[in-house]
């Protein structure tokens, strides 16, 4: 059984032959180059590291730790004024 039309040209076939084997060549050489790359920049067993965040060390006036509290209970569902 032959291909119909243009399809059926030995030099199409071969091109997208090569086509098709370069594109699974190139993925394949690349997703392995990541891989490697993943691998030096960090070891598996590492943690992440922690991201700093101002209020750890800036302590808070009690004028501020009330408007954050007011935010707070407006962003938490339920019954207005409840705090958690």
């Amino acid at each position: 059984m032959s291909l119909p039309g243009q399809f059926s040209d030995p030099r199409v076939i071969t091109f997208f032959g090569l086509l098709a084997v370069s594109t699974v060549t190139w993925l394949t050489l690349s997703l392995r180059a990541r891989a490697r790359a993943r691998a030096r920049r960090e070891p598996a067993d590492t943690l992440l590291e922690r991201v700093w965040h101002p209020q750890e060390s800036v302590p808070l006036t009690p004028e501020e730790e009330h408007a954050f509290g007011q935010v707070v209970s407006r962003l938490t569902p339920g019954p207005a004024g409840r705090r958690r």
